[in-house]
């Protein structure tokens, strides 16, 4: 069994102005001269953590973190009902992404990305594959229609067919899951906002783990994460992440040449393993590891260790 690496404080930060308004936050820890790697978090919406400087060694990894557009310590918050999303996109993230790497003056980056942030990995590599060195993935989501209506049209509420109930509470008969949510999390009425918050992050977190979790419950229960996962989440989602159908299955051949490790849990209800399957049929660089007693979670068994041997393996590598 693996265990993170220690706690490790950054050495340089700040807010990069990446335009249309939005400044992103930033951080640098581990060596300065190590190998450069990114984590790109998920959600999207959900912002990053101490915790994810630990799953690189510090002192061979230049480890690179920041919030996303609109989430985390990144501003303007979306958490005002008011907030413009127009300027939050898949390719707007993919450019922030690109600035900030020119902004820290790094050649070619490691990309490590789990669920959205799996998605955010792939779109930016194959749109920049020089710029990447290799490539981490776990409990990947690829942003198809048929991943959303598995979530959020009823296929995992046959898993959880309780939590699936309260989750459509607030869904008339017959109505689009994703369609309502989308238009509870714009009223002007805060209350309203605030519990269509909940619901939607309360399904995720219900579907997240193999096996009853209550401190990643109380994560997603929490207004403070609630609110912007949510509303960054829904905006993505009921515009298709701006990705045309099976765009990046489609176009993992630019992946050529760039190794890919895959940590997937067999047992994952809210990515399952048949995407990170087809993507890696599709890239043949890429290696994966179905994990048989593991869902979504990053804390479920096996995941912190898949995921450790990966950046292990590549943090020497030529």
């Amino acid at each position: 069994m693996r265990f993170l690496y220690p706690p490790v404080e950054p050495h340089a930060e700040g807010m990069l102005d990446v335009g249309d308004g939005h400044r992103i936050r930033w951080e640098v820890s581990g060596n300065p001269d190590g190998r450069p790697a990114v984590f790109l978090h998920g959600g999207p919406g959900s912002g990053c953590t101490p915790l994810q400087r630990r799953l690189f060694d510090p002192t061979a990894y230049r480890i690179v973190l920041f919030d996303q557009r609109g989430c985390g310590r990144s501003t303007p918050p979306v958490v005002a009902p008011d907030a413009d999303l127009s300027a939050n996109t898949t390719w707007h993230l993919v450019a922030d992404l690109e600035a900030l790497r020119s902004h820290l003056e790094i050649d070619r980056w490691q990309l490590f990305g789990g669920s959205w942030g799996a998605t955010l990995a792939l779109a930016y590599a194959q749109r920049h594959p020089g710029r990447v060195s290799e490539i981490i993935l776990r409990g990947v989501f690829l942003l198809r229609a048929r991943e959303l209506d598995w979530m959020y049209r009823g296929g995992a509420g046959n898993l959880f067919p309780e939590a699936w109930a309260t989750f459509t509470s607030l869904v008339p008969p017959g109505a689009d899951p994703l369609t309502t949510y989308h238009r509870l999390i714009d009223d002007p009425d805060p209350i309203v906002r605030a519990g269509a918050a909940a619901a939607w992050s309360n399904w995720e977190g219900a579907a997240v783990s193999l096996t009853p979790t209550p401190g990643l419950t109380a994560t997603y229960a929490d207004p403070a994460f609630a609110v912007p996962f949510a509303r960054i989440a829904l905006h993505y989602f009921v515009h298709g992440g701006w990705l045309e159908p099976d765009q990046l299955i489609r176009d993992a051949g630019k992946l050529a040449g760039i190794p890919g490790r895959i940590v997937q849990g067999r047992y994952d209800a809210v990515c399952p393993p048949v995407t990170a399957w087809e993507l890696h049929q599709a890239w043949p660089d890429s290696t994966l590891l179905l994990l048989p007693e593991a869902g979504h979670a990053v804390t479920d068994r096996g995941v912190l260790d898949g995921l450790l041997a990966a950046t292990d393996e590549f943090r020497a590598r030529d």
